[in-house]
């Protein structure tokens, strides 16, 4: 398990690298790119989904951020939308939602036609493209397995967003077909019993949860300030 701490209220992809690669902000996404390397040391994990129990927990800006420090890292990575209800990466990114995911499971877009380069070297985004009928139905597909072994041919680490797993199927569908699942957690956010919920539903399906980041940690006030000065994520094995 992983502690964050945010100090502003809204984080994005520009705030926390505009404060400089030390701060305590890409510290903290340094050591959590660093555990999951070490998670699965030999079967590497190659596709990772990073969820949460509610929404408004994080996940999104985690799974660009992370995608971030991976890409500053050398490694190739690719960072997918498949929250299919309520997208936002393409806006954290500031690239077009035109044609995305959805379009390519249905054929209406090449295959190659939907990874869209950012603004950081080594990293692409597949955006979620049009919001569908029938998301769980898409994600759970035969075609979404083909996207993502074929992806994995190029890529060396490909993370996924996925809505919040407490009322969807769509997260415990991604979570059966990856090699591994992040779990975000906001403090004082989903209660004691939703969080246990969600872990059985992405247990159930035979899901490999890797960690959990609890996220908007205030390190001062909540006592951890003297172990988190300059680190502040701490990882449970």
């Amino acid at each position: 398990m992983a502690r964050h701490r945010s100090s502003r209220k809204h984080r994005d992809l520009n705030i926390i690298w505009e404060e400089g690669k030390h701060s305590m902000a890409a510290e903290s996404y340094r050591t959590l790119r660093t555990n999951i390397s070490l998670s699965q040391v030999d079967n590497p994990i190659r596709t990772l989904l990073v969820t949460s129990c509610i929404p408004r927990e994080g996940k999104s800006t985690t799974v660009a951020n992370l995608g971030v420090t991976f890409a500053l890292a050398q490694q190739k990575v690719l960072i997918i939308d498949a929250d299919l209800r309520r997208p936002i990466l393409h806006r954290l990114f500031g690239i077009p939602n035109v044609q995305g995911l959805t379009h390519t499971l249905s054929d209406t877009v090449e295959y190659d036609q939907v990874f869209t380069p950012t603004k950081i070297s080594n990293l692409w985004v597949v955006t979620s493209g049009i919001i569908p009928p029938n998301p769980s139905e898409l994600l759970g597909s035969k075609k979404m397995k083909a996207f993502l072994e074929r992806a994995k041919q190029q890529f060396d680490m490909i993370l996924l967003d996925s809505p919040p797993i407490s009322s969807l199927a769509d997260a415990s569908v991604l979570g059966s077909i990856v090699d591994g699942v992040l779990f975000i957690v906001k403090v004082n956010m989903a209660n004691r019993d939703l969080i246990q919920k969600a872990k059985e539903q992405l247990t159930t399906v035979g899901a490999n949860i890797i960690g959990v980041v609890l996220n908007d940690v205030d390190v001062k006030r909540d006592g951890y300030y003297k172990y988190y000065y300059y680190y502040n994520y701490e990882y449970y094995g």
